[in-house]
C-alpha cells in the first residue's frame, strides 16, 4: 500500500533501530533495504509497473537508456523459467515473490554502436530508481546475484549486444518467520560504512 506523504518523510521504525544517517537526507534513501520475506501473493500490474516507470527516468550517457527489464509475474507461463534461473539458496525465498526480474544492459551506444563504458553504471541508476519506488510503496524489492547468468541470457534470448546484470524479486512484505530459519535473523536493515571510508577528498588515501 502506498504511504502517505507524512509517513514518507520519516524513518520507519524497523529502519531507525538499525540505521542513523550522518547528514540530513530524505528518509526514502535510508528506508530502502532488501527484505526477503514475501507473502507469495500476486500483484496487479498497476502495483508493480510504476516501479519500472520510475526506472525509466534514470540518467544515462547520451540518454542511451541502456537498461532493459525482462520479467515474469506469478500468472505468466515464463514464471518457472525465471525461478529456475535462481540458485538453490535464493529459490528458498524468492519463489514467494510476486514478480521476478532479470536486469539487462545494452553495452553499445544506439547512435554509433561504439562500446558504452557506463552501461552498467547507468543501469544501476535505473535499478535504484526502481528500488526506491518500491520502498515508497511499501513493497519488498530485493536484488539477486545468485543465479545462472549464462542460462538467463540463453533462455530469455538476450541479444549479443546486451549483458545480464542482476535479478530482482518484488512482492508484498511478509513476516520474517515465513523465511527459512537460516535467513530469519538476517531479515533486518543493514548498516553502512562510515562516510570517511567511502569518500576520499583528492584521491585514495592509502586504502586498497
Amino acid at each position: 500500500m502506498q504511504e502517505t506523504a507524512s509517513k514518507r518523510n520519516e524513518l520507519r521504525e524497523e529502519v531507525a533501530e538499525h540505521r542513523e544517517p550522518a547528514y540530513d537526507v530524505d528518509p526514502l534513501f535510508v528506508n530502502r533495504w532488501s527484505p526477503r520475506a514475501m507473502t507469495g501473493d500476486p500483484l496487479e500490474e498497476a502495483e508493480y509497473l510504476p516501479l519500472f516507470e520510475a526506472a525509466r527516468w534514470a540518467p544515462s550517457a547520451f540518454n542511451n537508456q541502456h537498461w532493459r527489464f525482462l520479467y515474469a509475474d506469478r500468472e505468466d507461463e515464463e514464471w518457472d523459467t525465471f525461478v529456475g534461473l535462481l540458485n538453490e539458496m535464493n529459490q528458498a525465498w524468492a519463489t514467494d515473490a510476486a514478480v521476478l526480474v532479470v536486469v539487462v544492459s545494452k553495452t553499445t551506444f544506439d547512435h554509433n554502436d561504439d562500446p558504452a563504458p557506463t552501461h552498467a553504471f547507468d543501469t544501476g541508476a535505473a535499478w535504484q530508481n526502481l528500488a526506491l519506488e518500491g520502498t515508497r510503496r511499501g513493497l519488498a524489492v530485493h536484488p539477486i546475484a545468485g543465479f545462472d547468468y549464462e542460462r538467463a541470457a540463453d533462455e530469455l534470448e538476450v541479444p549479443e549486444a546486451y549483458e545480464v546484470q542482476a535479478m530482482v524479486a518484488i512482492g508484498e512484505r511478509a513476516l520474517p518467520e515465513t523465511l527459512p530459519e537460516d535467513l530469519r535473523e538476517r531479515e533486518q536493515p543493514s548498516d553502512r560504512k562510515p562516510l570517511e571510508e567511502i569518500v576520499h577528498r583528492g584521491g585514495f588515501d592509502g586504502e586498497e
